[in-house]
């Protein structure tokens, strides 16, 4: 009945403030694709965070700041994103793919650390999500969506500091440099700390993390290093006596360039991606259970972009090789090979066709050929319907495949995963408001997840059914005027529904719990030059039946050169699990002060 009510305002206010006078949206162009699109143009669902949209938004972090998005599930372990899983439209951790700049960052040992690199909120420029198979862009690890971070623009010269005090002795201090000395050369550096005694019993934390962008010509530099020490009271047991703790570092580093030639574009870069987990079983006791993974990534990639009379030619490749030393996992390596082809045909009349497939070769698996198709068309200039197909596919990590510990076994027998994506839908996107509407379904074969019968069994990993999950996706977004400033609203809906076909296990441990209801929306106000506002609500219902409500909001005070902030999330204190057994904390504040040098 609440959530009805809710959704019955939200909207009442959109109807009453439908004709105040509006300021018209920039039409977004998605670089997360070889070749790039306005966002109406897409014939995909793509959802966009744009950088004043992160300014505003009651997150501190990003992991936090992707629990607004439809179809974006974040299972978090603790606050300020201390260990979050990723999961799109059902998918699980292992089958999202998440990008810096269009830098792969998966990692072979296991999904868990995608998350280990993001970056802190004040490097981020904005945020495009695709969802649906993004395979024959990106291969194997976009089995259910990709996420790309696009980082800082450096337009002018600045000097910030950041000061963080909030609950549970939660401090933070960051500071960051830009300068743009001419044109063609520039330069950003950010360096950040943050620790906490944290909100339970063995959830302490400790994270340290430098970002570093330079750009000289047509060259672009970015560097990234991430370390978190943190408790992990019962991350991965249930045992009261095991104090669980866990050390990961993470380092990126990739050098681009970009190349124009009449109506070619070429983009070569190289890069190269370092992941280092340290896990104590008994943190007091560290001999007693201690695993050590160290993963390498070392990467090539071109993508070439031609326009011609037929349309966009999209093409390009991936080389990469990955290595491993684990005293668990054994000393591993992989050679990865990627290859991608598409062709967008725009010159239909009212039509777009966009055909194109990837060719994906690893040195331990067969050869996978992942095709793909999107169809659109434009009723008129705002109004657009769509649909896409697609074949996806996920080879095993070497945790799923080789791990092995008293409570979990690996299985070295696995096969990928695989899946049939297809997705039909609607965009409107005017002069302030847009709206996009999907329905989706994903038939998937092979799925990896850990299983056993019994509470007394080990997990094992396993392919062990077919699963069917269908969904339904809407937004909506609108900016109107009220006292001489722009307002902001933003609601969306997300529904799913996964169905196991022939079922021959009883537990599983990570997918199969999906978001079967997500509501969420965010109300953005401004009625003084200097404050803004923004509160935001999410509902959420589980396949398992777990639910559960949360309310955050920000308020933000601009005087001069200094900016103060006050974080307030779970306001209604409510009790809830995200995953595991471990409990998210209950009302927690942090407040902000910002000043700008220059």
């Amino acid at each position: 009945m609440k959530i009805k009510v809710i959704i019955l305002f939200v909207f009442t206010i959109t109807f009453l403030n439908a004709q105040n006078d509006t300021i018209k949206l920039k039409e977004v162009i998605v670089s997360a694709n070889r070749i790039s699109l306005p966002i109406s143009e897409d014939s995909k669902t793509i959802s966009f965070i744009s950088n004043a949209m992160i300014k505003s938004s009651p997150a501190t972090n990003l992991s936090d700041l992707l629990q607004s998005v439809a179809g974006i599930d974040i299972r978090r372990r603790g606050t300020d994103g201390m260990q979050s899983d990723l999961y799109i439209r059902g998918g699980n951790f292992d089958q999202t793919l998440v990008l810096i700049d269009g830098v792969k960052m998966d990692d072979a040992q296991t999904g868990h650390h995608t998350m280990n690199a993001i970056l802190s909120l004040d490097n981020i420029e904005s945020i495009e999500i695709i969802k649906g198979p993004a395979a024959r862009v990106y291969g194997q690890n976009a089995f259910a969506g990709a996420i790309n971070i696009v980082t800082k623009k450096i337009n002018d010269d600045s000097l910030n500091f950041k000061l963080g005090y909030g609950s549970f002795e939660n401090k933070k201090v960051s500071i960051g440099i830009q300068e743009k000395f001419t044109d063609d050369a520039s330069i950003l550096a950010h360096i950040e700390r943050q620790e906490s005694d944290g909100y339970r019993v063995n959830s302490d934390f400790k994270n340290t993390s430098a970002f570093i962008k330079s750009q000289l010509k047509n060259y672009t530099l970015i560097s990234s290093f991430n370390d978190r020490k943190f408790g992990a009271e019962n991350f991965y047991t249930s045992n009261p006596n095991f104090k669980e703790y866990e050390e990961t570092q993470n380092s990126l580093v990739a050098l681009s360039s970009s190349y124009f030639a009449s109506d070619l574009l070429i983009k070569p870069r190289v890069y190269w991606r370092r992941n280092q987990d340290i896990f104590l079983l008994k943190r007091d006791e560290p001999s007693f259970y201690r695993n050590l993974h160290i993963s390498n990534k070392i990467g090539f990639e071109t993508n070439i972009v031609y326009n011609s009379k037929l349309g966009k030619t999209g093409f390009g490749i991936d080389l990469s090789k990955v290595y491993l030393s684990s005293n668990n996992l054994g000393d591993r390596n992989r050679v990865m090979f990627n290859s991608f082809l598409e062709q967008r045909f725009d010159n239909l009349e009212k039509f777009d066709v966009t055909l194109g497939i990837a060719i994906s070769s690893f040195s331990d698996f067969k050869t996978q050929f992942l095709p793909g198709l999107d169809l659109g068309y434009d009723i008129n200039d705002n109004f657009k319907i769509f649909g896409n197909i697609g074949y996806t596919y996920r080879v095993p990590t070497y945790t799923d495949l080789y791990y092995s510990d008293p409570g979990n076994e690996g299985n070295s027998q696995l096969q990928p995963e695989s899946a049939i994506s297809e997705e039909i839908g609607i965009k409107y996107f005017a002069e302030s408001f847009n709206f996009t509407m999907s329905l989706f379904n994903r038939n998937s074969s092979n799925l990896i997840d850990w299983t056993r019968n019994n509470t007394t069994e080990k997990w094992k990993a396993q392919n062990f059914s077919a699963v069917e999950t269908k969904g339904f996706e809407t937004s909506v977004n609108y900016i109107f005027k009220l006292a001489n400033f722009n307002q902001r609203l933003d609601v969306s809906y997300n529904f799913i529904d996964d169905k196991i076909k022939d079922q021959n296990v009883v537990f599983t441990r990570y997918s199969l719990n999906s978001l079967k209801h997500q509501f969420t929306t965010s109300l953005n106000t401004q009625f003084l030059k200097i404050l803004n506002q923004t509160i935001s609500y999410r509902y959420v219902e589980r396949t398992k039946g777990n639910s559960y409500n949360l309310i955050d909001a920000k308020v933000k005070a601009e005087i001069n050169k200094l900016v103060f902030s006050l974080n307030a999330n779970n306001i209604l204190n409510a009790n809830y699990i995200e995953v595991g057994l471990v409990p998210m904390p209950k009302g927690n504040v942090m407040f902000g002060i910002a000043y700008k040098v220059y």
